[in-house]
C-alpha cells in the first residue's frame, strides 16, 4: 500500500520511504521523497525549496535544533548569546556573543570585530563591579563607535552595554546600558569617618573632633538613602566672680524614623528630617568648648559650631560676670548664657540664636542685682537657664537641663547648661553635661563634660576677685544609618 505525507497541501508521495508518527512528531527514514523540488533525505537530512517559502511547524509547535546542529539564515533579534567563560584578559569579540568581563586584576581591552556587517551585536557586562578601579577599553578595529573615531575607555561600576553596527558613518552604536544602580535592589549607604560602631543592621559614625563623613554609596530606597543625625555645638565657658552659667551649645537632631526607630528627644520631631546623602565627602566640624573667666571682670567664652553637611548648631553663649556692664550680661548662642550677678544690668542670653525650627536651645536665666547676687544659670537644650533672684530655692541659678537621645544605642542626655554662682553653695549644672557653679567664696566653676557641649559653671563669689567660670564642654556629631537588611 502506498503510504502519503501531507504538509500545508503539498502531497508527497513516499514511494518506498519509511514514514511514521508519533503525537505530533513525523519522521521520514529511507529512500529520498520529492515533491517537485522539495526533498527529504536521511542522507543530510535536507529540506530545500528555492523561490518558495517553507513553513514549519503548525501554530503552536516547537521547533527544536538537533544535538550539535547549528542555525543560520534567520538573523538576530537585538539579542546575544552570553558566553559561559568569563574574561580576565584581551580579548577580540565575535557578533552575536556577550561577554562577562572581570577586571578584578587589571584593566583589559576588548577588541569589536573587524569589517563588522549592519546588524552585527556586540554586549558585555561588569562581572565583578570593578570598571571604576580597572577600567575596560572598547578598541573599535578600524570603525567608528557612535560616529567617533576613538577607543572610548568604561569606567563606570557595574556598567553593561549592548553594540550594535549600523553603517560606516555612526559605526557602532549603543542600543541599551545600564548599571547596578538601575537594578530593582537593596542598595545602603556605604561611608567611613569617625568612630564607626554598628547596633543591629545600622551603623553608627561618632565624631568626638574634626574629620570627614566620606560616603562612597548613597544607597537607594529600597535599601536606605538616608542617614540620621545628631549636631551639638560646644558649651560656652561660664563667667567668674557672681558669674552666670555658661549656655549649652545647640542641639539639633532628626526624629530617628529612618534609621530603626530610635527614641529621640522632643527636639528630633517634625518638621525636622533625615538627609539624603548623595556620594561625597562631608567635612565635619565638632565645635569646642568656650574658655571659663579667667581674669577679674571676664565673662566667659561662646562655643564653637558643630557642623555636618546642611546642619549646623551653633555654640552656646558665655556666661555673664560681675564687672560693670554690658559684660555681666549672658551672651547669646545655640543656648544663652546665664546673667552675671549684683549689677544691675541682669540680662541673660537668647538662646535659639540664630533660629531653627525646631529650636536648637533655650534662654540663660537672668541675675539677681542683690541682695543676693546669684548669676542666672545657662540655657540647655529643653529648658531655659533657672534665674539667680530669690525667694531662696534649691533651682536658683540651676542650668537648664538638656535633650536624651538613643542615636548611639544608649540613652544620653547632653547640652545641659552650665550653673550660675554667687554667695552661697554650688549649684548644679544642668542633666546633659553642664557644669555646677563654684561656692562661696571663691570656688571655680566646674568645667561642661567633654563631647557633651554642656555649658561651664559660673566662678563663686565674696572674695576680692572672685572665682573662675568653668570651661564649656566640647561638642559631637553622630551619624546613623542603614548598611544592611
Amino acid at each position: 500500500m502506498t503510504s502519503k505525507i501531507k504538509v500545508d497541501n503539498i502531497e508527497n508521495q513516499c514511494g518506498g520511504a519509511v514514514v511514521t508518527k508519533c503525537g505530533g512528531t513525523t519522521t521520514i527514514s529511507g529512500t529520498v521523497v520529492k515533491s517537485n523540488t522539495l526533498q527529504a533525505s536521511d542522507a543530510g537530512n535536507i529540506i530545500s525549496q528555492s523561490g518558495t517559502t517553507i513553513t514549519l511547524g503548525a501554530s503552536g509547535d516547537t521547533i527544536n535544533l538537533a544535538s550539535g546542529a547549528s542555525q543560520s539564515g534567520f538573523g538576530r533579534e537585538g539579542s546575544v548569546d552570553w558566553q559561559t567563560t568569563i574574561k580576565t584578559g584581551d580579548f577580540t569579540a565575535v557578533s552575536g556573543e556577550g561577554y562577562f568581563i572581570n577586571t578584578t586584576s587589571g584593566a583589559i581591552t576588548m577588541t569589536l570585530p573587524s569589517s563588522p556587517n549592519v546588524g552585527d551585536i556586540v554586549a558585555f557586562k561588569d562581572y565583578a563591579n570593578t570598571f571604576d578601579t580597572n577600567n575596560l577599553t572598547i578598541g573599535r578595529a578600524g570603525s567608528n563607535i557612535s560616529g567617533d573615531a576613538i577607543d572610548p575607555t568604561i569606567s563606570v561600576e557595574g556598567q553593561s552595554l549592548t553594540l550594535v553596527y549600523g553603517d560606516a558613518t555612526k559605526g557602532w552604536q549603543s542600543v541599551a546600558a545600564s548599571t547596578e544602580a538601575d537594578l530593582p535592589k537593596a542598595l545602603y549607604v556605604t561611608a567611613t569617618g569617625g568612630t564607626i560602631t554598628t547596633s543591629g543592621d545600622f551603623k553608627i559614625h561618632t565624631f568626638t573632633g574634626p574629620g570627614t563623613f566620606a560616603v562612597s554609596c548613597a544607597g537607594n530606597l529600597s535599601g536606605g538613602n538616608k542617614v540620621d543625625y545628631l549636631v551639638v555645638g560646644g558649651g560656652a565657658g561660664g563667667g567668674g566672680g557672681l558669674g552666670g552659667g555658661g549656655g549649652a551649645g545647640g542641639y539639633r537632631e532628626s526624629p530617628g524614623t529612618e534609621t530603626g526607630s530610635y527614641t529621640v528627644s522632643p527636639l528630633g520631631a517634625s518638621p525636622a528630617v533625615a538627609l539624603v546623602v548623595p556620594a561625597t565627602s562631608y567635612p565635619i566640624t565638632v565645635g569646642a568648648g568656650g574658655a571659663g573667666r579667667t581674669s577679674p571682670g571676664a565673662a566667659g567664652t561662646n562655643g564653637g559650631p558643630s557642623v555636618f553637611s546642611s546642619i549646623t548648631s551653633t555654640g552656646g553663649g558665655g556666661g555673664g560676670t560681675v564687672a560693670t556692664p554690658p559684660k555681666n550680661s549672658g551672651a547669646d548662642g545655640g543656648s544663652g548664657g546665664g546673667g552675671g550677678g549684683q549689677n544691675p544690668e541682669t540680662n541673660a542670653g537668647s538662646g535659639n540664636n540664630p533660629p531653627t525650627t525646631p529650636p536648637q536651645g533655650n534662654n540663660g536665666g537672668v541675675a539677681n542685682p542683690g541682695p543676693g547676687y546669684f548669676g542666672g544659670g545657662g540655657g540647655g537644650a529643653l529648658e531655659v537657664g533657672r534665674p539667680g533672684i530669690p525667694p531662696a530655692s534649691p533651682a536658683i541659678g540651676v542650668g537648664g537641663a538638656g535633650a536624651t537621645s538613643s542615636i548611639n544605642g544608649t540613652p544620653t542626655a547632653r547640652a545641659g547648661g552650665g550653673a550660675g554662682a554667687g554667695d552661697g553653695p554650688a549649684k548644679a549644672g544642668g542633666a546633659g553635661g553642664g557644669g555646677a557653679g563654684g561656692a562661696f567664696p571663691e570656688g571655680t566653676g566646674t568645667a561642661g563634660t567633654a563631647n557633651t557641649g554642656g555649658g561651664g559653671g559660673g566662678g563663686g563669689g565674696g572674695g576680692p576677685t572672685g572665682g573662675d567660670g568653668g570651661a564649656g564642654g566640647s561638642g559631637i556629631v553622630i551619624i546613623r544609618y542603614k548598611f544592611q537588611n
